[in-house]
């Protein structure tokens, strides 16, 4: 099976297995993979900062009727999942806990202050819309690093639309470059088509780390999470294998980029938070693992 119709395939059965009623892309039309609302496909509903934050997005992820509905309601969304796993931290003041699970920091740290989702930060290039960070965890001023950053990735990584290259514009930054040259001739080669990569959107991440950039003072920098959900077989190799070309990319240049599993991340969770927080490591496993 492939991957990608087996991770909304298991989101489905999860959906039956809750007596959740779905629907299609729109509304009766299409494969049942929605719910008919959207608190059904989250651990507990947005709250109203959050909310707003996605409502603010470029990615309509909320907006939807009973005829077509909202992208948040697929059960195969990465907005959803990036929502059911964060937000709840965000919600109990305990912002530390998820970014120390992440691999950011130790347990030990407690510089990490409130989670934002759906951060822009833009790349200095007129008439462009600053690509929309997933998650970005604000720390404070005593932190080395003002910024961690996610880019969620659910089942669109082993989609068969594939994914664009870098527009060529973003290669006219001259100073956004000149202290990563390694990434910056990688970034050519994928200009304005990425025939490179099949599994990994590295465009995206290319963007994301010269908006951070760009807003990174010299006292504070950032570290990027590339935090995916893996799969069996070939398609899953291979994701893992082009995560890595990446990673010694960014690493020559000094970017603080790594990557994890959802399945780590909710491992680690449930190993050290289980009896603390029964309910939300409940859900996590059951659902996704």
């Amino acid at each position: 099976m492939k991957a990608y119709e087996y991770i909304i395939s298991k989101q489905i059965q999860w959906a039956l297995n809750q007596g959740i009623d779905l629907i299609g892309s729109k509304g009766e039309r299409g494969r049942p993979a929605y719910t008919r609302e959207l608190n059904q496909n989250l651990f507990e509903p947005l709250h109203p900062v959050v909310r707003s934050r996605f409502e603010q997005g470029n990615g309509n992820e909320i907006s939807g009727n009973p005829d077509s509905p909202a992208k948040m309601q697929a059960v195969h969304s990465s907005s959803a999942l990036g929502v059911n796993v964060f937000q709840y931290w965000e919600r109990l003041g305990q912002v530390p806990v998820i970014a120390a699970a992440c691999g950011f920091c130790d347990k030990a740290s407690n510089v990490s202050e409130k989670i934002v989702f759906e951060d822009k930060y833009s790349t200095g290039i007129p008439n462009h819309f600053p690509p929309n960070i997933d998650i970005v965890i604000h720390n404070s001023d005593l932190s080395k690093f003002g910024l961690f950053a996610v880019e969620c990735k659910f089942s669109e990584a082993y989609s068969s639309e594939g994914h664009s290259g870098l527009a060529p514009a973003y290669l006219t930054l001259p100073l956004a470059w000149s202290d990563i040259p390694n990434l910056y001739e990688f970034a050519k080669s994928i200009s304005p088509n990425d025939e490179k990569f099949i599994y990994l959107h590295t465009a995206q991440l290319i963007k994301h780390i010269l908006g951070l950039k760009s807003h990174s003072n010299s006292k504070q920098g950032f570290k990027l999470l590339y935090l995916w959900y893996d799969a069996f077989g070939t398609e899953g190799a291979k994701h893992r294998e082009e995560i890595g070309q990446f990673a010694e990319i960014t690493s020559a240049d000094g970017i603080l980029f790594q990557a994890m599993t959802y399945q780590e991340l909710i491992l680690t969770l449930a190993k050290d938070y289980r009896q603390e927080h029964p309910e939300y490591v409940q859900y996590l496993t059951e659902r996704y693992l």
